[in-house]
């Protein structure tokens, strides 16, 4: 069957992650619109080809036997503008790209997300969050497609979202535009907001090496972060794949990890703080 979007074939996908590793993709699509990803959506699902939609995959871990079927990057499709008051962003849109538009615009609630690596379909996929803040805070409503690409506007509501969660998980619906409705703010005070997450990212986080952010969510009445070191594991590496000795929260890639050494990794830490703390880790990481 012939594709509306161009594509390539056979591609390793590992550069494309954040934590880079992963195998080859049999196609590899990188549509620019948010018609062009309708169209292509309604060609895949007519064509029987398996398929999923990626944005940054700075939260994706791909196996080292790559993914046969077509995987569908949305990291070209930038649309973000100011209407009615309202923030509207696509889904390629970087989470850092949303958070400093709002602060232009003088619109508050979104300073958190500076420094997020992902996109805002991911973010809202996710419900993504740091330092307080989170997508669902000022979130009004999505334009989605289906899988035959027909458009639907949920509300926040029908978004059903928790922590790190949203509805998206699992209606089959992928995010086409998101809208934000912030309250009006102090450029200055927004701008110093988003200066001091960054310093925090930069101190405490691993950002000069490849990973999927926080590997582990956060357990109830816990910090991952910190079983993790109590539990000696800081430092601890299976192949290329690492626990960040910066933050116990962070998988690392070193430079040569295979997507087994990182799974083989997030498992033994699993393991071991089970054993010491009774406590059950659950991946943030999708491990596909």
């Amino acid at each position: 069957m012939k594709y509306t979007v161009p594509y390539q074939e056979n591609v390793r996908i590992a550069p494309f992650t954040s934590i880079r590793v992963g195998g080859n993709v049999r196609y590899l699509f990188r549509p620019e619109s948010v018609d062009a990803l309708c169209t292509l959506l309604a060609e895949l699902s007519a064509s029987d080809t398996p398929y999923m939609v990626i944005g940054n995959a700075s939260n994706l871990l791909f196996s080292d036997e790559g993914y046969d079927g077509a995987v569908v990057a949305t990291t070209g499709i930038r649309e973000l503008f100011l209407q009615s008051g309202k923030i509207t962003a696509s889904c390629g849109v970087s989470l850092s790209s949303l958070s400093t538009f709002a602060m232009e615009q003088g619109k508050e609630g979104l300073a958190f997300a500076f420094g997020i690596p992902g996109t805002v379909g991911g973010g809202v996929y996710m419900n993504a969050g740091a330092y307080g803040g989170e997508i669902a805070d000022c979130f009004e409503c999505a334009v989605c497609a289906d899988k035959h690409g027909n458009r639907v506007t949920l509300s926040k509501e029908e978004l059903q979202f928790s922590y790190r969660h949203s509805a998206l998980m699992q209606n089959g619906l992928y995010l086409l535009y998101a809208v934000f409705d912030c309250k009006d703010g102090d450029k200055a005070e927004i701008k110093a907001a988003m200066d001091k997450n960054m310093a925090a990212r930069k101190a405490k986080q691993p950002l000069e090496y490849p990973s999927c952010g926080s590997a582990f969510k956060r357990p109830t009445g816990y910090f991952a972060g910190a079983l993790i070191e109590q539990a000696g594991l800081k430092g601890f590496s299976i192949g290329g794949a690492q626990v960040s000795e910066k933050h116990a929260g962070f998988v690392i890639n070193t430079g040569d990890a295979t997507a087994n050494d990182v799974k083989a990794l997030l498992a033994h830490v699993q393991k071991t703080v089970y054993e010491k703390d009774g406590v059950t880790l659950e991946p943030e990481i999708r491990i596909l």
